[in-house]
């Protein structure tokens, strides 16, 4: 079982910064992929970055590319979402996810067992 806690949210303005954690307990988490997502309201959850735990090897969406940067840390168990230049789009509520090991980096969200309870980000324009 793994328990992940997500903080950070907030309300910003367009062009603000925020940092998203996820802390993440429980089983280890070694092998594990670790992916961000987000559901804004009336749309489906959909992929925003994720990390191979072992590699640090990061993924992103193609909307977020540029703008956002995943990272990790090894030692508190613990990822990270730096979102930068943030758009009224970026609206969302943001859910931090784990599953195991997969070859091909999974986006889809049925590919993940464990979620976080979701942080809420609102950009104002």
């Amino acid at each position: 079982q793994v328990h992940l806690v997500e903080s950070g949210g907030g309300l910003v303005k367009t062009g603000a910064s925020l940092r998203l954690s996820c802390a993440a307990s429980g089983r280890t988490l070694s092998n594990n992929i670790m992916g961000w997502f987000r559901q804004a309201p009336g749309k489906e959850r959909e992929f925003v970055s994720g990390v191979r735990w072992s590699s640090g090897t990061t993924y992103y969406a193609d909307s977020v590319k540029g703008r956002f940067t995943i990272s990790r840390d090894n030692a508190k168990n613990t990822v990270y979402l730096q979102m930068n230049s943030l758009k009224p789009d970026d609206t969302a509520v943001y859910y931090c996810a784990a599953t195991t090991f997969r070859t091909v980096f999974p986006t889809h969200p049925t590919s993940y067992i464990y979620w976080g309870q979701g942080t809420q980000v609102a950009v104002s324009s």
